[in-house]
């Protein structure tokens, strides 16, 4: 009966985008009742070749690939939170990543090495030579936390491949 359409933010997240569409499809449906009740409703089917499917989410998509792009790598932790999170190790412990940079700019450093780690966070080498920032996280069995303070108890360097 009515349909909307609305653009998803560079570094909006799979909540922020929920919340949005929630009221947007609220108001949406306030709209598609009147009308229903007026009579002046106007129904169009959906085209079945249009028709797409989303998968199920599972932790299978979590762990980060840091040989993909850094804007894809983006994007999974933006669509993996609040669950099941997207997940890398840095200097051997496991981490779930709640919020990340595309960085301008690009390395020579192979995809998975740390090209930066201090109090901003930590920047990934990926894919194509661009590079990432983790600026928050969560360490297994710990507090969700900023990248920085991560790294007073789990020091890296620059060049140190993970």
């Amino acid at each position: 009966i009515l349909q909307g359409e609305t653009d998803i933010g560079p570094d909006e997240t799979a909540p922020e985008l929920f919340d949005r569409l929630a009221a947007l499809g609220g108001a949406l449906l306030v709209e598609a009742v009147g009308q229903i009740e007026r009579g002046e409703a106007a129904r169009t089917p959906q085209t079945a070749s249009e028709v797409t499917y989303a998968p199920m989410l599972g932790r299978e998509l979590s762990p980060m690939d840091w040989t993909k792009p850094a804007q894809t790598l983006h994007d999974q932790v933006r669509g993996l939170l609040p669950w099941p999170c997207a997940t890398a190790e840095f200097g051997g412990v496991r981490c779930k990543v709640f919020s990340t940079a595309v960085l301008d700019g690009t390395t020579d450093l192979k995809p998975g090495t740390v090209a930066e780690a201090g109090k901003d966070g930590i920047v990934m080498a990926c894919g194509g030579g661009s590079l990432l920032r983790v600026r928050e996280l969560q360490p297994d069995g710990k507090k969700r936390m900023a990248a920085a303070d991560f790294l007073r108890g789990h020091p890296l360097t620059a060049g140190e491949m993970l």
